[in-house]
């Protein structure tokens, strides 16, 4: 008699809830929301859209392979306070905070936690801007001699990184959790560096995924806006006042 087939295996649940904040910019979300959807349904639980200033919904009557759960702010927040009240919706081991202009040609979700290490805390792949060829440099110590020296002749970029922005940050929640989440002292700039650096002075590491690709479609307010430069340089004298950047620094291998 023949052995009977063996049920099939289930599918896996999905493991990632997103956090995106729309300052204003909820036509960049929806073709968004549509690569997410088109590339990496599997790997998405749900959506945390945060409408931090009133707009025009332009997202009504649309639905996704996965669930959308909005949060409409009464007043603005800052970045960092954003995403962490959207944490407060997670119950899954990954949690991605992603700015609403990244866009995607493939499948990085999944390959991401594919590659992940048991003490990987926090995981980004690599981000090619508009107009370049190759992906971003890694991004050395946040120090005022290394924002002034970036730019000259024999400035050597680190082969890892020391931090990564803030446009796209995939956390284990157990290491979210751990630190605290995002830093909320700071207002639009900073958290990135900041929540970097707690989360490996935690003894969580920093994964890069050096084969995946993700592009921005820059939206560069701070170069535009006299109260956008104001917010980043405060940020930046609050970064190298606080305890974890000193920290953090003496964790660091000399430069070359």
């Amino acid at each position: 008699m023949p052995t009977p087939p063996s049920p099939a295996s289930p599918a896996p649940l999905p493991s990632i809830t997103i956090s995106i904040v729309s300052h204003g910019q909820l036509a960049l979300v929806q073709p968004l929301l549509d690569q997410l959807d088109r590339y990496s349904r599997a790997s998405i639980a749900k959506v945390v859209l945060t409408v931090n200033i009133p707009e025009p919904d332009v997202l009504a009557g649309q639905s996704w392979g996965f669930e959308v759960e909005r949060i409409e702010n009464a007043s603005p927040k800052g970045f960092g306070a954003n995403h962490n009240q959207a944490f407060g919706r997670c119950t899954t081991p990954w949690f991605l905070v992603l700015n609403p202009d990244i866009r995607f040609d493939s499948d990085v979700l999944a390959p991401l936690i594919v590659q992940a290490t048991p003490d990987a805390g926090l995981m980004t792949p690599r981000i090619l801007e508009p107009g370049k060829h190759a992906p971003e440099p890694h991004r050395a110590l946040l120090t005022p001699f290394e924002i002034l020296g970036r730019n000259k002749p024999g400035y050597v970029r680190p082969t890892v990184p020391a931090w990564i922005p803030g446009l796209f940050m995939l956390f284990r929640s157990d290491a979210y959790r751990e630190i605290g989440g995002f830093d909320e002292r700071f207002f639009m700039y900073g958290e990135d560096f900041d929540i970097c650096a707690r989360t490996q002075l935690a003894g969580w590491k920093l994964q890069i995924g050096e084969d995946l690709l993700a592009r921005h479609d820059a939206q560069r307010a701070s170069h535009r806006s006299k109260r956008y430069l104001y917010w980043h340089a405060t940020s930046l004298l609050k970064v190298w006042l606080s305890g974890a950047f000193w920290r953090y620094r003496r964790m660091q291998p000399p430069r070359p």
